[in-house]
């Protein structure tokens, strides 16, 4: 009865590793592109935003599944993924943490060291709950990480765009020049932005404004409000945008040194224990004598 049980385990445990390789194998195949998805993507409605990858459409039947687990719909637009691929990975870290215990129960079994089957079982879920997790604060540092480098080119885009300023070109172009300056993951998310702007004829802040609440970046949304002053009402802005960037840079280095000092008081609790084990080492002769 007990390898009965033992076997069923295995069985499931290979057939879990199989869904999750045939899972990986059909996410890497190239599908077929199709022409009427590129055609919708091509006529996109205004403030839309960035247009799906391939690689998305293939994954439209885990949209059920990526409602149910609620994802970070900001910090994802912020990364570059989609819902579906934020699924896929949680779901495929919770199997990959759900068999490893299972596999190593038969690997125990086979060296004739037998457990309770609620062993594997419990280890198991509690695998998969935990394997789960990682991979979603993974997102989330990934954001993190990607949103602190993101205020800081928009202190270099706000430079920038006061310079084309002074230079007497237009607000459009200045826009569209500063975004064409440097390189980076950035600013080519910038250039895209102002490229669906000018495609599809509204004004490129509206879309700036868009792309910051889409990816929670506020301080980008304020350069999308003052460069729509100096569009609208021909207003001289660059002084305006020089200070302003000025002001996000003493922002984002008051949030470092916040953040340095929380990681610095962090330290002193590892710091304050190795004095009490040394403590305990020098005092542990005197109560042993007495």
């Amino acid at each position: 009865m007990i390898l009965n049980w033992y076997l069923a385990v295995a069985v499931c445990g290979g057939a879990t590793i199989g869904l999750g390789l045939f899972l990986v194998v059909r996410e890497l195949v190239p599908a077929t592109p199709a022409l009427g998805p590129a055609l919708r993507r091509l006529h996109q409605p205004p403030g839309t935003g960035r247009v799906a990858a391939p690689a998305s459409r293939r994954l439209d039947w885990l949209t059920g599944p990526s409602r149910w687990l609620r994802p970070p719909h900001r910090q994802l637009a912020l990364i570059g993924q989609t819902s579906e691929q934020y699924a896929l990975s949680v779901l495929l870290s919770a199997l990959i943490g759900l068999a490893t215990p299972t596999l190593l129960g038969v690997a125990l079994f086979v060296l004739g060291v037998s457990l309770p089957l609620v062993v594997p079982v419990l280890g198991g879920l509690g695998m998969a709950l935990i394997a789960g997790l990682l991979a979603h604060r993974s997102v989330l540092a990934k954001a993190d990480a990607a949103r602190d480098e993101f205020r800081q080119a928009v202190c270099t885009y706000l430079d920038l765009v006061a310079l084309q300023l002074s230079a007497a070109h237009g607000p459009v172009q200045s826009l569209e020049r500063a975004a064409a300056v440097c390189d980076g993951w950035v600013f080519d998310r910038l250039q895209e932005s102002l490229k669906i702007a000018q495609m599809q004829m509204h004004a490129p802040w509206d879309e700036l404004r868009d792309l910051a609440d889409k990816i929670g970046i506020p301080e980008l949304g304020d350069v999308g409000a003052i460069m729509r002053s100096s569009g609208s009402e021909g207003a001289q802005v660059h002084e305006t945008l020089r200070s302003r960037a000025d002001s996000l840079r003493d922002q984002i280095r008051t949030d470092n040194l916040a953040r340095a000092e929380g990681v610095t008081s962090r330290l002193d609790i590892p710091g304050a224990l190795l004095v009490f084990v040394l403590l305990g080492f020098v005092v542990y002769p005197f109560i042993a004598r007495v």
